[in-house]
């Protein structure tokens, strides 16, 4: 199974905020330290606020935060809702397949992306940032340069 560039981006987004200690982020901040498009970001960042994972403040001394649910949200769960719960294949699409009624294929993919998804369900989103990974992001995040536009 591979992750669309939105959810890959999401989680990333939120194993950045994950280790902002003292500072708030900007979107444009996330955007430059993960070399992203800012437009890509600011619509991840929306989709997480509207999921409760990220707060965003506006103005001066605003920025992202992660929320509480965020920090300890099922990286599984995240990845289910950004995925959406379509099968891994479209077997019913616009030119349906004409195994789909005896075909073992089917179930066998829905049961490994299922597996997929179980394996990502104990962590969370802290456990994603533990060393060596969140010391490794803070140093990234030191370097890239800061913007001055929204949160």
């Amino acid at each position: 199974m591979r992750l669309t560039r939105f959810t890959d981006l999401a989680l990333r987004t939120l194993m950045r905020l994950a280790v902002a200690e003292t500072d708030l982020p900007t979107t444009r901040d996330v955007a430059a330290t993960m070399e992203v498009p800012y437009t890509h970001t600011a619509k991840v960042v929306a989709r997480l606020q509207h999921l409760g994972l990220v707060e965003a403040r506006r103005g001066r001394g605003g920025g992202l935060t992660l929320t509480s649910a965020g920090r300890a949200a099922s990286v599984g769960a995240v990845v289910r809702e950004l995925e959406g719960a379509g099968d891994v294949v479209d077997c019913d699409g616009t030119t349906p397949c004409p195994l789909r009624g005896a075909c073992v294929l089917r179930g066998a993919l829905r049961r490994a992306q299922e597996a997929f998804f179980a394996e990502l369900d104990p962590l969370t989103v802290n456990d994603l940032v533990a060393t060596p990974t969140g010391p490794l992001l803070l140093g990234i995040s030191s370097r890239a340069p800061t913007g001055a536009e929204g949160p």
